[in-house]
């Protein structure tokens, strides 16, 4: 690992409070890798061999059944997946890749666990974690359950809106089939709600998003920090 890199690792809130001899002896055996887009990086039945940390580019994370598959998130620099396999020592219950150029730290699970039991900062720092990934999962369910693909994708544009730092005109970060996917769609669902949104004054030429009526929007979205708000 460069030393450049470990600043980064360092930086994040999992990480922060630990000791730092804990910090060293976790890091020790970790190393970095440069990945090109489309690859695999763990599948989901594996074992948790180890805990990844993406520290540039992107990664998605997915799952597959029956021959289907639905993207699950997409996880971005600086942060860490999959934390519950790694503590609890289970089997990966999501499959993982690069979307782009990455780079990845791989920590080994088993130094995790070691350190989870030594260093009290740091296991109060994965409980808090894994309370925020709990939580992100219900309101993700919730927007699943009681919203219309439409709202869904209204309430997507609308964060997506936050993101961009309130610009009227913003890119997609994610190529349109795997945000039908993650938005629980179908693609000729998604091109028929993108239609549907028209009249909000939403318009989407390929990735460029132009928002001219961010108030119509909001009054079909309905945003809600109970389910839209992932920082709570």
């Amino acid at each position: 690992m460069r030393a450049g890199d470990i600043p980064e690792i360092r930086s994040l809130d999992l990480f922060s409070g630990m000791a730092e001899p804990h910090f060293h002896d976790l890091i020790r055996a970790a190393y970095v890798q440069t990945f090109p887009p489309q690859v695999d990086l763990i599948t989901e039945g594996d074992p948790a061999d180890f805990l990844h940390v993406v520290i540039s580019g992107s990664v998605e994370l997915f799952s597959t059944w029956n021959q289907h598959e639905t993207s699950m998130a997409t996880v971005r620099p600086v942060s860490s997946f999959i934390l519950a396999a790694t503590i609890k020592d289970g089997p990966y219950l999501m499959s993982a890749r690069t979307t782009e150029k990455s780079r990845v730290v791989l920590l080994p699970s088993m130094d995790v666990r070691q350190i989870f039991d030594r260093d009290h900062v740091f296991a109060r720092a994965v409980v808090t974690e894994l309370a925020m990934c709990y939580r992100s999962v219900i309101k993700n369910t919730k927007n699943l359950k009681l919203r219309s693909s439409l709202e869904r994708l209204a309430n997507y544009l609308v964060r997506s809106h936050v993101r961009a730092g309130g610009s009227p005109t913003f890119e997609l970060t994610i190529e349109k089939r795997r945000l039908a996917s993650f938005l629980g769609m179908t693609p000729e669902n998604l091109s028929r709600a993108i239609k549907a949104l028209r009249p909000y004054g939403v318009q989407i030429d390929g990735a460029r998003v132009t928002i001219t009526d961010m108030q119509a929007l909001q009054s079909l979205a309905k945003p809600s920090p109970l389910i839209d708000d992932y920082s709570t």
